[in-house]
Parts: structure tokens; C-alpha cells; sequence
């Protein structure tokens, strides 16, 4: 992915994102139409939905989540999505098998706020189809664009400082260190 023009990342991240949200809306508009009984699988499934998008546009970026740092760099994205200000400094002070459960907790409260917020909408029965699709949308369009920002600032640090590494030494068995 680094190797492809910004330009084109961000264009397949709105992709992403345009999708992620329809999806969003016409989940919350099926959901909605259950009023506030049907809040609790909305919740489930709208943050599947999300958490999926953000993995979407960590790999379209170049950044995989396989070893416990790449997971907790992951979680940090989801963090800053959600509009927690966790410095370099919160990084180092913690290890990364105690970094993620607290990442993830304070996520959590994030999402479960701005859940709440949304759902005070659900209380009109009638209306609460059209209103829970809007939010959702809305929703899962605020988090992408924070995520999205936050992996495209990342990514072009990586491409910033892949260029300053110098030029690869020819190998000694190359004809040209005879």
C-alpha cells in the first residue's frame, strides 16, 4: 500500500467509508422501526459494522494488526476515532498487554455515550425508523473520517521516513564490489 499514490488511498478509504455508512443507515432504519426494544442488537451489530470499516481502513493504509503492538497501534486508531487524546507519552508509559484492555475500556465508554445520545431518538416509535438510520449514518461517517485521518497522518510519516533511509549498500557478492 505504500507504494500507491496518497491520492488513491484516500479515495478507496471514502469508498470505505460511503460504504460503512450506508450499511450503517439502512441497519438503523431496519432496527429503528423496532423502537427502543431493539436497541440493544442495533448496538451490537452498528459496532460491528464500525470496528469492521476501521480495520478496512487500517489494512488500506499498510497496517496490519497481527502482533500484540500492531493490535494495540489498532486500538489506539479506534481511540483516536473516538476523540480520546492518548499522547506518546500514555504509549510509553504503558506496556502493550496493559495498553489495549484500557484503549478498549475507554472506547467503549466513548461509543457507549455517544450511543446513548443517539438512542434518547428511539423513544418515538413511529419516527424512530428514519431518525435510528440517520444516526447510524452519521455515526459511522464521524468515525471513519477520525480514523481515516488518523491512518492517513500515520501513513504518510511512514512514507516520510521510508525516504530518508539511506540507499541499500550493494551485496558483497555483487560484481560491483570487485
Amino acid at each position: 500500500m505504500f507504494l500507491l499514490p496518497p491520492e488513491t488511498l484516500d479515495d478507496l478509504a471514502n469508498q470505505t467509508i460511503a460504504a460503512s455508512t450506508k450499511l450503517a443507515l439502512l441497519e438503523g432504519a431496519g432496527m429503528g422501526l423496532g423502537g427502543f426494544f431493539t436497541v440493544v442488537p442495533d448496538v451490537g451489530i452498528l459496532s460491528a459494522i464500525v470496528v469492521r470499516m476501521l480495520q478496512k481502513l487500517s489494512l488500506l493504509y499498510g497496517f496490519e494488526y497481527a502482533t500484540e503492538e500492531e493490535e494495540a497501534v489498532f486500538w489506539l486508531a479506534a481511540a483516536s476515532a473516538a476523540g480520546l487524546d492518548l499522547g506518546r507519552d500514555f504509549l510509553e508509559k504503558q506496556a502493550v498487554e496493559r495498553l489495549v484492555p484500557r484503549i478498549i475500556e475507554r472506547v467503549a465508554v466513548r461509543m457507549g455515550a455517544e450511543v446513548a445520545e443517539k438512542w434518547t431518538a428511539r423513544l418515538i416509535p413511529v419516527a424512530s425508523g428514519a431518525i435510528g438510520g440517520a444516526l447510524n449514518y452519521y455515526f459511522a461517517r464521524e468515525w471513519g473520517r477520525r480514523a481515516k485521518r488518523h491512518f492517513r497522518e500515520r501513513h504518510l510519516l511512514a512514507r516520510a521516513a521510508a525516504r530518508r533511509l539511506p540507499a541499500a549498500l550493494p551485496h558483497p557478492a555483487s560484481p560491483a564490489t570487485w
